[in-house]
């Protein structure tokens, strides 16, 4: 028996629940809510710190699938049909022991709550260390072949840097608020967007701001290519809900009652 599977069934049962907020991504060239990533949160209103503290070693894999049937339970009530909306769900390539096998979990869910396949997009972070660089890229080929898009999260903030782009060319990069704070008035940080921008364009991946928080944070990135964004300038998360946009912000979204 694979011992992904294995691991499912008897490792450690989750003894804290927990549910998902959901964030507004962004699309300027369009001006419409491209997407939302969903965001584990405690059902009690505890943020995503205090329910992954809760998460013991022998818990990593069960707790990984969870977190994607929810993610796609709830957007499946949520989103507005026809509306072409993507959800982005964070994943654990610790967590994940063989690619197809623990896609099964998933792949029933969009099955159950008649949520379309192609809409789906998993981020891996870089602030998470990869312990295994071809097991990462059987991860990435499995998703591509299943029809889901793929992104590097915290992009510029965690292990690896350029070199794991260099291994691995995701359909999405996220740049790392980190890199994003104060970019205004930070020639350095702007140099490294355009950096980014120009490489990214040249490897045919999307490139996405997070963390934005200032109108001027976003005029400057959105002058330097970026067309992707995500942050509270734009929405803060919504629990169990799909926030509105700031006001004068057009979305084109009509969310379902």
């Amino acid at each position: 028996m694979n011992k992904g599977c294995e691991g499912c069934r008897s490792g450690k049962e989750l003894d804290f629940t927990f549910s998902m907020a959901f964030q507004p991504i962004y699309d300027v060239a369009v001006e419409r809510v491209w997407g939302y990533e969903a965001l584990i949160r405690g059902t009690a209103g505890e943020g995503a710190y205090q329910v992954l503290s809760q998460v013991q070693p022998e818990q990593k894999y069960l707790f990984d699938q969870s977190c994607r049937v929810k993610a796609i339970e709830l957007a499946s009530r949520l989103f507005p049909r026809g509306n072409g909306l993507k959800l982005s769900i964070n994943f654990m390539p610790n967590a994940v022991y063989e690619p197809a096998a623990c896609l099964r979990a998933t792949l029933s869910a969009a099955r159950t709550f008649d949520f379309p396949r192609q809409a789906m997009m998993f981020e891996f972070t870089e602030a998470e260390e990869i312990v295994d660089t071809d097991h990462l890229r059987k991860i990435i080929a499995e998703y591509r072949r299943q029809g889901f898009i793929t992104a590097l999260d915290d992009f510029g903030a965690g292990y690896a840097g350029l070199g794991l782009l260099a291994d691995f060319q995701p359909d999405l990069l996220k740049i790392d608020m980190k890199i994003i704070r104060g970019v205004d008035t930070d020639r350095a940080r702007q140099a490294i967007v355009r950096a980014i921008v120009g490489v990214a364009r040249e490897l045919g991946i999307t490139v996405l701001a997070e963390g934005i928080e200032t109108e001027a944070e976003f005029l400057v990135l959105k002058a330097a290519g970026i067309a992707l964004f995500q942050g509270y300038y734009f929405a803060r998360p919504a629990f169990e809900a799909l926030p509105p946009l700031m006001q004068g912000m057009p979305d084109r979204v009509t969310v379902a009652a």
